[in-house]
């Protein structure tokens, strides 16, 4: 165990863990979220009871909304950030939570990570790498990622997760960062241990196998920067090594975050689009007869069943929100998977419909200046793997039990058996 692991465990999941377990013991159906297998397992039917109860809920913990324009307004809306302060939270624990932070491993959840810091940090940070996930410059990507595609696909996949879904994103992301292929199965087995950071309330075995993972992923970094600084590629991470205004700190936080949202909402696209049309062999196909359709039919994929399920905000000024006031330090709950299913934007939501016509309306890659950096990315390497694995394996069929992955905040596939 890490040296102060059991302190940052109590200020990141710990007393978190006991607000929602006294939530839940007293009736708020949001706490049910968190701790319920049937809910994990199936959340839909949750989000459409939250929907259904009114535009913005009043949990004991937090605000919570299931409906697509009032999620997509605080997203966009400056009064709402990502960034927390311990200036709210009692001495004593202000005081562990400063303290906990001084040796914490840096992960994709933990700042200076782009996903927990509001501008203008934020805005710096997402300048520095922006260029690189330009339309134009993922566009160039697509002859590697089909030649990719065609190498993973020459053997048969027996679970379509570990030996396609999972390794197309991670083979391509390595390259973008100049990590050497032998070590993506070595990445997949850390990202996938850290992957419960993003969840509330873990336990402290969970939250102490995350951390010693992604002190394995900071020490593998740093030595990784220093080859760079002395022998630079061609690849993103060369470029920002060199710069003077970036700590190893601010790097290992960029470098983490893009790695794991490089693959991780990728393999949840791959696994569940596949799943999907296996389990729908009428929109495979309408794929088959109009191939053009496979950019919308990513779309739908991640709208019906979206690899990010939610997201939240902390409120930093007085806010109106859904005819509501809410305050500074309070919590909205965005429910991503729920509002793309509002049937208020989408017809027949809770139907799988390759065709959709305004399928890209969905939020799963969030909004405002937080929307998600690799989107273009994981819609074409969706398109191309998704597509060339059905024109390889045409008679793909499901064999077997496919098993979930346990986390509440990312939803995929973690086996997917089949045969051809």
């Amino acid at each position: 165990m890490l040296p102060g692991t059991a302190v940052r465990w109590a200020t990141k999941h710990g007393f978190m863990r006991a607000a929602i377990k006294t939530a839940a013991r007293k009736g708020d159906p949001q706490a049910r979220f968190f701790f319920d297998p049937v809910v994990r397992r199936d959340p839909y039917p949750f989000y459409r009871t939250v929907r259904e109860t009114a535009p913005l809920v009043r949990g004991r913990l937090m605000w919570a909304t299931a409906h697509h324009d009032l999620a997509g307004a605080v997203l966009r809306n400056d009064a709402f950030g990502v960034g927390f302060t311990d200036r709210r939270l009692p001495a004593p624990v202000g005081l562990m939570f400063r303290f906990s932070r001084r040796s914490s491993p840096i992960g994709p959840v933990d700042p200076p990570s782009m996903l927990v810091v509001d501008p203008p940090d934020h805005t710096r940070y997402r300048r520095l790498v922006s260029k690189v996930f330009t339309a134009r410059a993922i566009e160039g990507l697509r002859p590697r990622i089909e030649a990719t595609c065609a190498e993973l696909l020459r053997d048969k996949p027996a679970d379509l997760v570990a030996d396609f879904a999972a390794l197309l994103p991670v083979t391509v992301i390595a390259e973008i960062l100049g990590i050497p292929l032998d070590m993506r199965r070595q990445f997949l087995a850390w990202g996938n241990a850290a992957a419960p950071t993003l969840d509330m309330g873990l336990a402290f075995r969970q939250y102490r196998r995350t951390e010693i993972n992604i002190k394995h992923v900071n020490t593998w970094m740093r030595g990784h920067f220093a080859r760079l600084r002395r022998e630079p590629g061609d690849d993103l991470l060369s470029q920002l090594v060199q710069l003077d205004d970036l700590g190893d700190d601010e790097l290992l936080a960029t470098a983490g975050l893009l790695l794991a949202a490089g693959f991780e909402t990728t393999v949840n696209l791959l696994g569940t689009g596949a799943w999907l049309l296996m389990r729908h062999p009428d929109q495979l196909a309408v794929l088959r007869d109009r191939p053009e359709r496979w950019p919308n039919a990513v779309e739908e994929t991640l709208r019906y069943d979206s690899p990010v399920q939610l997201t939240a905000r902390v409120c930093q000024r007085p806010a109106e929100l859904g005819g509501r006031r809410i305050e500074p330090g309070q919590v909205v709950m965005a429910m991503l998977a729920g509002a793309n299913r509002d049937p208020a934007v989408f017809a027949d939501p809770d139907a799988y419909d390759v065709t959709r016509p305004n399928a890209r309306d969905h939020l799963s890659f969030s909004g405002g200046v937080h929307y998600c950096l690799g989107a273009a990315l994981a819609r074409l390497e969706g398109e191309i793997g998704l597509r060339m694995l059905f024109e390889r394996y045409p008679d793909l069929r499901i064999d077997g039990e496919p098993r979930r992955r346990t986390t509440r905040v990312l939803r995929g596939l973690e086996s997917l058996p089949v045969t051809i």
